[in-house]
């Protein structure tokens, strides 16, 4: 989808609606990141049996990352690459490798032109290279592996958003291909980071944090039935991520083209114009948020109109495809966490932040988690 416009965009488009952003598309994958949600928090737990304070005070973002690959690759290919084990399998830790070193190397090249990027550096442009041929070449595993069970005539079972596609039979081949490794490549980070965020935010206001878990505590106490059912009782959860990506939006802009003349305030903007939203700046701003140096997930909950604030995923027919995917993934991970362990944070001062290809924050911090007896 990145790559595409005009019609060839929109009838993938339309495929990838039905398994990755339509309700009934993302209950089919809820389980797989409940799953792993739940192994996260095994994983932390088994750390903090390690320490005879029972606590743990750490820097989790590779953590994050490892978990936000671990569960996004379950939904995309229906396998777990085991990353979250004490000694994950060579070939997973190779994979990931690749896909931090995909990460890392794509932000010189947005801003040179590739063949000054082989000249200058060509160490640089061959580890990008390398590194998608990695990510390319576990597609075509999965794929394999998908139409093995094919023919040995497995019962039919869920088994990932690409068997879907593949069933359907809807997308080529290599577009299916395609659009699940700029799945795995996008959702990775901006799944990680904004977790960091978030949980640095419930660390520093314990107010909040304790509010979430009685939500949760409520929630469970009437039966955890569907997990969609269970997430759609956690309105105050939701608007804490909510929170989190209006401080600390993954991309700081969102762009559209106009098809038609706008006239703003005396202005024509011309059709074909580019307009670009600073959503840092509006989701900072007086103007638009009451206190927005507060972290309050509870004014997404009020009466109070919020419609075309939460942009950090787009809108309309063009916004984020992986929306729901990351949503569910955040809100799975937080809801297992805060059941689990009580968080602080060793500093409460102001995160720096920096951009390098999304926002993130110039040192992580160390959060601590208690156990919840």
């Amino acid at each position: 989808l990145l790559c595409r416009n005009g019609e060839k965009w929109r009838s993938d488009r339309l495929v990838l609606n039905k398994e990755v952003i339509s309700p009934l598309g993302t209950r089919k994958f809820l389980p797989f990141l409940n799953t792993v949600a739940q192994d996260f928090v095994d994983f932390m737990h088994r750390q903090v049996r390690k320490n005879a304070r029972r606590s743990l005070t750490v820097d989790l973002y590779h953590d994050l990352f490892r978990f936000a690959l671990e569960a996004s690759s379950y939904a995309l290919y229906g396998e777990r690459l085991g990353l979250l084990e004490e000694n994950p399998n060579p070939e997973s830790q190779k994979f990931i490798v690749a896909v931090e070193t995909m990460l890392q190397t794509t932000l010189p090249l947005l801003f040179l032109p590739p063949g000054v990027v082989r000249w200058v550096s060509p160490k640089l442009w061959q580890d990008h290279m390398d590194a998608w041929d990695a990510i390319f070449a576990h597609a075509d595993k999965c794929i394999q592996n998908i139409y093995q069970e094919f023919c040995l005539g497995q019962p039919r079972k869920y088994s990932g958003i690409m068997a879907e596609l593949l069933l359907q039979e809807e997308m080529s081949l290599d577009s299916i291909k395609a659009n699940m490794t700029e799945f795995t490549a996008g959702g990775v980070d901006t799944t990680a980071v904004p977790l960091l965020f978030s949980l640095f935010e419930l660390a520093r206001n314990p107010q909040v944090q304790t509010s979430i878990r009685e939500e949760i505590q409520a929630a469970e106490k009437q039966g955890f039935g569907e997990i969609s059912k269970v997430l759609n009782s956690l309105p105050l959860l939701k608007g804490a991520i909510k929170e989190t990506l209006r401080l600390y939006p993954v991309g700081i802009t969102v762009q559209r083209y106009l098809t038609q003349d706008m006239v703003l305030q005396n202005y024509c903007v011309p059709a074909g114009t580019l307009c670009q939203v600073g959503l840092y700046v509006l989701g900072r701003s007086p103007e638009v948020f009451s206190h927005p140096e507060r972290y309050d997930p509870t004014r997404w909950l009020g009466k109070e109109d919020n419609h075309f604030k939460a942009l950090s995923f787009g809108f309309g027919s063009r916004q984020c495809i992986g929306r729901r995917l990351a949503e569910s993934e955040m809100m799975l991970f937080l809801m297992h966490v805060l059941r689990n362990f009580k968080i602080d944070t060793v500093s409460k001062a102001d995160l720096n932040t920096v951009y390098r290809f999304i926002l993130m924050p110039e040192k992580p911090p160390l959060l601590t988690f208690r156990p919840i007896d």
